[in-house]
């Protein structure tokens, strides 16, 4: 018995032109963002071409928005591979219509208008309140360090540098005597020669060391201005200071990165070691990222005030007043510090941060009983919080809350590198991707067209 199938016909003709909007189901996630977009403002980017003259009129802001919007959702972030996806892609065709964008027009949309597109996560976090999904009850804080665009390879550190500089200062001198006896030689056989003339070797040589010594001098600025934060806080603190900040001079083994000198050398989960931005985020019940940095420091304890402060000041544009009960936050924000920041502030209720990591297989100690005996320092204290059933139920929650985002941002999404460089940079690139993360959230409750 033969099998019959349906008719295949590839190069059938449209009878009528189709339409864009028959393309996709009515509920795709191309339509909500169109939607939410129109309830976006764009001035700040729309104004800005407005000083431009000449040349071909650019791309509609808002389409691009969208499309950037829409790429960041479902994982493209190169802007080759977004122009790819429009000619091959049937959502990010209807964005974009017939006129594609070219990837250098994608790429120069981002860069230029990214400073304007921070305060789009403050409107998206006001779509979340109107959608019930900005609930601020139980707030978490946790960070992951991102790769950096750059190799941990072009880093070199101050010790390396100064025995380089040495190097290079003693080839280029040897290469000047050969380069004049060289000339002296030929002058004599050829009459002068031009005076401006280089050997190439000579002058990669005098390239390197001028890099060398441009990285070697930020390396002993930062040193300085380090070695005066902390004079300035012994001086707060009533202590005097045995240093002087101007003799300060960089650890041997600080480093510095050729290609984007404000990412750092940070330590990753898989236990190696990478050029990494660390990136910081808050998180609600529900998932949503109310907060977002990327810090150049590796360690996680002196975020806990500017992200706490952050916070605050994208809850109150969203127009939420209520109070935090809990915020929690693992070991590598602890501090006496940071506990005291947390216990004073009169909109958390409650703070827990772990005061150390367990041992595998050791066992929590039992909940302790009773008032808690005096003489205790901060660090046992939050410890013995931690080990009562209140304790335990609130930090056990963190997972849930913070955890997720990241795995769905680094894992499901696949952003596990900053195509931007420099500090700025990567923070409005990290705030677009957790921009995109609340849209998604979003999206996937069904909120359309919300407000």
């Amino acid at each position: 018995m033969n099998r019959t199938f349906r008719r295949w016909t590839p190069d059938q003709s449209w009878l009528f032109p189709p339409s864009p909007q028959d393309w996709l189901p009515e509920n795709h996630l191309v339509y909500f963002l169109m939607d939410v977009s129109g309830q976006i403002d764009i001035a700040p980017i729309v104004d800005d071409y407005a000083s431009d003259q000449g040349g071909q009129p650019p791309c509609h802001p808002r389409m691009m928005l969208v499309l950037l919007l829409y790429a960041y959702c479902v994982g493209v972030f190169s802007s080759r591979k977004i122009m790819a996806r429009c000619e091959t892609d049937v959502a990010f065709r209807v964005i974009v219509g017939e006129d594609i964008p070219d990837f250098r027009r994608i790429s120069e949309f981002r860069k230029r208008h990214l400073e304007r597109m921070q305060p789009l996560f403050i409107e998206v976090l006001k779509l979340c309140r109107e959608a019930g999904l900005l609930k601020v009850g139980r707030l978490a804080l946790d960070g992951t360090k991102v790769k950096a665009n750059a190799s941990r390879h072009k880093a070199m550190s101050y010790d390396r540098m100064t025995s380089e500089e040495q190097r290079l200062e003693q080839e280029i001198a040897e290469l000047l005597q050969q380069a004049q006896a060289a000339d002296a030689s030929e002058d004599a056989q050829h009459g002068d020669q031009r005076d401006d003339e280089l050997p190439d070797e000579l002058a990669r040589r005098e390239q390197r060391l001028e890099k060398i010594r441009e990285a070697k001098a930020a390396l002993e600025a930062r040193a300085r201005q380090k070695a005066a934060e902390h004079v300035a806080q012994l001086e707060s603190e009533g202590r005097t200071p045995r240093t002087n900040p101007d003799e300060a001079v960089p650890q041997p083994k600080d480093q510095r990165n050729f290609t984007d000198p404000e990412s750092k050398i940070m330590k990753t989960s898989n236990k190696g070691f990478d050029q990494c931005g660390n990136a910081q985020a808050v998180t609600n019940a529900d998932q949503i990222i109310v907060s977002a940095d990327v810090t150049d420091q590796a360690n996680d304890a002196r975020q806990v005030e500017p992200m706490v402060k952050q916070t605050l000041e994208h809850l109150d544009a969203a127009g939420v007043d209520e109070p935090i009960r809990a915020f929690t936050a693992d070991a590598g924000y602890f501090s006496d510090d940071n506990v005291t920041f947390l216990d004073e502030h009169e909109r958390i209720d409650e703070a827990y941060i772990a005061t150390g990591r367990l041992k595998h297989h050791e066992q929590v100690a039992p909940a302790p009983k009773g008032r808690p005996p005096d003489g205790l320092t901060t660090k046992q204290k939050m410890a013995r919080k931690l080990r009562t059933k209140k304790g335990r139920a609130e930090y056990a929650r963190r997972k849930a809350i913070v955890e997720p985002p990241f795995g769905q941002i680094k894992h499901c999404r696949g952003f596990r590198q900053f195509l931007l460089r420099g500090l700025e940079n990567m923070r409005g690139e990290w705030k677009l991707v957790c921009l995109t993360h609340n849209l998604l959230k979003l999206f996937r409750i069904g909120a359309r067209a919300v407000g």
